[in-house]
């Protein structure tokens, strides 16, 4: 049977479910406590926004999961990203982020998740002897005050340029907004209210630990708006991991 993910460009998942196993309650409890200590995202402190990340290889053959090395910078550990042109607030640049720590980078769930996500990317026959690089984002906007947004990058529908990217919930805490939209690919950088609706797929929220999505980065677009903070007690919080696949380039000698 074809997946949703290559049958519609989009599909939404239930990991806690689909993923159970004992000692999956422990496991998302740890990731759960590392985010609440995520270092604020450097290249923009004033959006309310914190980030870690770290780059790893999927051995199309045995399976395994090879953690890539770290840059160090004043003594702390960075990971290196490059967007291309495809994020309009940074477009062309090389970014480095504060890593995740080696003890997270071993827990269970989040292998079984980076694992989970690979089973339903699909490549060419000829794709599948090199390995696929894997990006892992943990990221978390946290609203502290009445009045104050915390924003995702980019705040607009739009297309990641890795051939599929996943989104995997963590926590949502006294949040108001946070949508999720997926689009066709020409309504990138607009907002979904710009949009006519028969050019919108889906919109919907993740709500529940582990709700997820995936997406096809060719076929669609997407976007989440911003947060602000609910009616509870506390800040308002939205937790998630974001993981990419895309092929090992080799280079053309020709050119």
């Amino acid at each position: 049977m074809m997946s949703q993910l290559k049958n519609k460009g989009y599909a939404i998942y239930d990991y806690m479910e689909t993923l159970k196993y004992e000692g999956i309650e422990e496991d998302y409890e740890a990731l759960l406590e590392y985010f609440e200590y995520l270092p604020v995202d450097d290249y923009a402190p004033e959006l309310n926004r914190y980030r870690r990340y770290s780059r790893a290889l999927v051995l199309p053959a045995s399976k395994n999961i090879e953690w890539l090395p770290n840059v160090v910078r004043d003594g702390r550990e960075y990971a290196a990203y490059f967007q291309g042109k495809f994020n309009p607030e940074h477009p062309g640049s090389y970014r480095e982020f504060h890593a995740i720590d080696p003890h997270i980078l071993e827990n269970t769930l989040l292998k079984k998740i980076i694992m989970a996500d690979y089973e339903e990317t699909f490549w060419g026959e000829e794709d599948m002897i090199m390995p696929i690089h894997v990006g892992v984002h943990f990221v978390k906007l946290e609203v502290d005050e009445e009045g104050e947004r915390a924003v995702s990058s980019p705040d607009c529908l739009h297309q990641d340029g890795e051939p599929f990217t996943f989104a995997h919930l963590i926590e949502r805490r006294n949040a108001e907004g946070g949508i999720n939209a997926i689009g066709i690919p020409s309504v990138s950088g607009s907002q979904p209210e710009e949009v006519d609706e028969d050019k919108l797929h889906e919109v919907f929220e993740l709500n529940r630990p582990l709700e997820s999505y995936g997406v096809e980065d060719s076929s669609v677009s997407h976007y989440v708006g911003p947060i602000t903070k609910g009616g509870g007690e506390g800040p308002a919080v939205r937790s998630v991991i974001l993981i990419d696949y895309q092929l090992t380039v080799v280079a053309d000698m020709d050119e």
